[in-house]
């Protein structure tokens, strides 16, 4: 018979429990070494984060090559510029620098100084003192004739020593009888010392265990900032359990799913329409009831949320679901636009990439070296921005918003601001200048002085757009850079959308956007209640626990509640 054959002699059950025997061992060996990896920085990362993640462009004064823990894991970062307030902001001056904290784990260290647990307890202090002292001095007692019953009592009261410090590190309660202990073993400590041994050996030995505990001490660190940057990229179990559910429920209640009403609503320039691009729903969500919320005519507003083919689905079945007082929700999977601009040949532009953002640290020469360094997350446009002319041909002006943002106060005179024939209306952050960026792109024709602008809220002009050919001209400078193969691919946006809008920026007032409320602790309450706009750049992002917790309420004020699925994934 066609397809026949015949069976193998021994049954086809044992052969698949001796390879899955086999295959035990295998993945025990992998789970233990796979960690590893990752911690002694052996992995060379790929895709991983569905959350947008910041990328080191700027740590030591001068060129050096850093590896970081902070931003894309995937990337391979370029010469690392510092910008340094003690000199000239266009001169660069190469030399050592101490190791900095900031500059080798990133927004760890703003987290580790905050939620850092400081020894109170001077009895732990002490009893962790003498089991050093007693470990170092008891190779040498031991070396000694006629000194037996003292190196045993010796040994039993460093393992009894050990004992009492596991103890106290798993329960608050000191255990009973420790004073008398600690006195014991002071008692041992001072009758060590009086042993006629060399001091070359216990010194020996006590530069071991220093050795032995920095080292100990460094990848505990390593360790907490990998799994801090993990925590902070990854999506939470609970934001996948609620994409996979409405995924599925999407697929089984077709009923629910709404025509795409009112077409000539979304091609009315005479409306208010925002831009978001988005790969999480919850977030989003959040985005748009904030600012539904605080518009004075919610009829008047239109939403374009733009995201991929794999949460098309999700962002769909939500939407059909909730409803934003009178406001128009319509979702495009953008890898299946048929509207794609004809000035773009990049394949990779036409899948969604939101807004990019970069960790930039500056060291300050005038301050102490605990307080020298400062960072900022600089957030500017990704690809997909560059095919709004095109994903929205019918408009004249849109509003972009990003999805870590939300809105405090009506947003309608964005629509009657007269932006002097410039194309992007920005917060400007001049901080740093394009100057200081000219490593990162082989082009020498731009202002150095010009301030670098960010995304978050934007206004563009789409019309003056299409005039220019912006696409165009951004398509062409990333080409350019296409043969630099050290270039990770959104390494390239800062410089590029920098350079193509160079005098194309209208600054908007500071009063826009409060940004910072997702790295900087020291945001005060008076700048968050007078913004209209709160922008949470950074990698503390409110839906996740590593979130900054004062600047959670602002957010969690406008996330929905009510929701079933939100419910059965433990979302609150």
């Amino acid at each position: 018979m066609k397809g026949h054959h015949s069976l193998p002699p021994s049954p086809p059950p044992k052969r698949r429990c001796t390879a899955l025997a086999a295959a035990v061992p295998a993945l025990v060996v992998c789970s233990i070494l796979l960690p590893l990896v990752f911690l002694l920085g052996l992995h060379r990362p790929g895709h991983g984060s569905e959350e947008r993640a910041a990328v080191v462009i700027s740590t030591e004064l001068g060129f050096s090559k850093h590896k970081h823990l902070d931003g894309r894991m995937k990337h391979k970062l370029l010469k690392d510029t510092t910008i340094d307030k003690k000199e000239n902001q266009e001169q660069e001056v190469e030399h050592e620098n101490p190791r900095s904290c900031e500059l080798e784990y990133g927004s760890y260290c703003l987290w580790s100084v905050e939620y850092k647990e400081v020894m109170k307890d001077f009895i732990v202090k002490r009893l962790k003192d003498q089991l050093f002292m007693a470990r170092a001095h008891y190779p040498s007692i031991a070396k000694l004739k006629n000194q037996e019953t003292f190196t045993r009592e010796l040994k039993q009261n460093i393992q009894e020593h050990e004992r009492m410090l596991s103890d106290t590190i798993a329960d608050a309660d000191l255990p009973p009888f420790f004073a008398k202990k600690l006195e014991k073993m002071e008692r041992t400590i001072e009758r060590a010392k009086s042993c006629e041994v060399g001091c070359t050996s216990v010194e020996r030995k006590l530069r071991q265990l220093l050795d032995i505990t920095e080292d100990e001490a460094y990848f505990h660190t390593r360790q907490s900032a990998f799994l801090y940057h993990l925590g902070v990229q990854t999506m939470p179990k609970t934001h996948h359990c609620l994409n996979m559910r409405l995924t599925v429920e999407y697929f089984k209640s077709t009923s629910i799913h709404t025509v795409q009403s009112n077409k000539k609503k979304l091609e009315d320039p005479t409306f208010h329409h925002y831009v978001i691009f988005s790969k999480n729903v919850l977030a989003v969500s959040t985005t748009i009831n904030s600012t539904v919320m605080n518009s004075k005519d919610s009829g008047s507003i239109v939403f374009h949320l733009f995201t991929d083919s794999q949460n098309f689905y999700a962002m769909k079945h939500w939407f059909d679901r909730n409803m934003y007082l009178e406001a128009t929700v319509h979702v495009t999977d953008i890898e299946d636009h048929q509207k794609l601009s004809k000035d773009v040949d990049f394949h990779d532009m036409k899948l969604l990439r939101p807004a990019e953002e970069f960790r930039v640290t500056f060291r300050n020469h005038y301050q102490s070296f605990q307080k020298q360094m400062k960072t900022e997350y600089i957030s500017t446009f990704g690809h997909s921005h560059f095919l709004l002319p095109d994903l929205l041909p019918s408009l004249n002006r849109v509003v972009v918003l990003d999805d870590d943002l939300i809105v405090q106060k009506d947003l309608s005179s964005l629509w009657n601001l007269n932006m002097g024939g410039k194309v992007v209306g920005a917060i400007q952050f001049c901080e740093v200048k394009l100057g200081q960026l000219k490593a990162y792109t082989k082009e020498r024709n731009f202002g150095t002085n010009s301030c670098v602008w960010l995304s978050g809220l934007n206004v563009i002009e789409l019309k003056k757009w299409r005039d220019l050919h912006i696409t165009s001209r951004y398509d062409q400078l990333l080409q350019k850079l296409q043969k630099d193969s050290v270039t990770s691919f959104p390494l390239k946006v800062l410089p590029i959308s920098l350079l193509v809008f160079q005098d194309l920026i209208y600054p908007l007032e500071d009063s826009w956007v409060q940004s910072g409320l997702g790295h900087d602790y020291g945001v005060s309450q008076t700048d968050i209640k007078r913004s209209v706009t709160l922008h949470y750049n950074g990698v503390m992002k409110p839906w996740l626990d590593l979130g900054i917790h004062d600047y959670k309420g602002y957010w969690r004020k406008y996330m929905t509640n009510g929701e079933r699925f939100m419910t059965e994934c433990n979302i609150h």
